[in-house]
C-alpha cells in the first residue's frame, strides 16, 4: 500500500533530499516550502504522515501542529527543528507531535523514524479492531470508532493524544502503568525523558472527567508506581 506524506521544510535542499529517500519507501510525497502552504495542504486531503519544520515562514510549525490537532481527523506528526533545547521539544509533545528530530539529522535515522510511526498506526489501528468500539463505565461512554467521548451524557472535547491516552487506560481496566509505559505504548518509543508530558496530559484530562480532580474516580494514581483506569464505582488512594 502507498502511503501518503506531506512534508513542509522551507529549506529546499532538505526538502529534496527528505523526498527522495521517502519515494524509496514506496511513499507518495508532497513538499510545501511554506507553513500556510502546508496548512493548506494538509487540510485539502488525506495524508499517513506530516514532516513538518518548526522554523517556517507565514505559519511556524508549533502553530500548524496545534490546528492540526484541533481537528477531528488525526494525522501523525514527525517534527524538525533546528532548535535544541529541551522546551521546544516538549512543546511540540505536548501539542501532540508523534516524534520529532532535531537538525542536523540522518536521512538514514528519519526513515527509520517514518517506518516506526507506520508501524506504530498500524499496531493501533489493529487494536483499535480488535477492541470493542464503545467502552462504557458509568457515567463515561468512549467511542473509538468514532473517537468521541461522552460523560453523562455530554461530549468532551479532547485533542488527539488525550483520547489516545484516555482509550488506552479505559481498555485495560485496573492495570498499573508507570509514566515510562504511558509514554512508550502512546506517543511510542524514542521519548524517554519526557515523561512529564504523560502528567500533562493526565491533568489535562482529569480536569475534563473528573468531578474532583483532587479524589479522582477514573484515573487514580498507584502512588510510588503510576496511574490505573478504575472501572469501580470507588477506589483506595486518589
Amino acid at each position: 500500500m502507498q502511503r501518503c506524506i506531506l512534508v513542509v521544510e522551507d529549506d529546499r535542499d532538505i526538502a529534496d533530499l527528505v523526498k527522495i529517500h521517502l519515494e524509496d519507501l514506496n511513499c507518495n510525497v508532497t513538499v510545501a516550502h511554506s507553513g500556510a502552504a502546508g496548512f493548506s495542504l494538509a487540510q485539502s486531503k488525506h495524508f499517513d504522515l506530516i514532516i513538518l519544520d518548526l522554523m517556517l515562514p507565514e505559519l511556524d510549525g508549533l502553530e500548524i501542529c496545534r490546528r492540526l490537532r484541533g481537528q477531528e481527523h488525526y494525522t501523525p506528526i514527525l517534527m524538525l527543528t533546528a532548535k535544541t533545547t529541551e522546551l521546544d521539544r516538549v512543546l511540540g509533545l505536548e501539542l501532540g507531535a508523534d516524534d520529532y528530530l532535531t537538525k542536523p539529522f540522518s536521512v538514514l535515522e528519519l526513515v527509520a523514524r517514518v517506518k516506526a510511526i507506520f508501524r506504530r498506526m498500524h499496531a493501533l489501528s489493529s487494536r483499535d479492531a480488535a477492541e470493542p468500539e464503545t467502552i462504557k463505565v458509568r457515567d463515561l461512554i468512549i467511542d473509538t470508532g468514532s473517537r468521541s467521548v461522552t460523560l453523562n451524557g455530554k461530549s468532551l472535547t479532547l485533542t488527539a493524544k488525550e483520547f489516545d491516552l484516555l482509550a488506552y487506560f479505559a481498555g485495560h481496566p485496573e492495570r498499573v502503568f508507570s509514566r515510562s509505559q504511558l509514554l512508550d505504548a502512546v506517543w511510542g518509543h524514542g521519548h524517554g525523558g519526557y515523561e512529564h508530558t504523560v502528567n500533562s496530559h493526565i491533568n489535562r484530562l482529569r480536569a475534563k472527567i473528573e468531578v474532583d480532580t483532587a479524589d479522582p474516580q477514573y484515573i487514580v494514581t498507584v502512588w510510588g508506581v503510576g496511574y490505573k483506569f478504575s472501572s469501580s464505582d470507588r477506589h483506595a488512594g486518589g
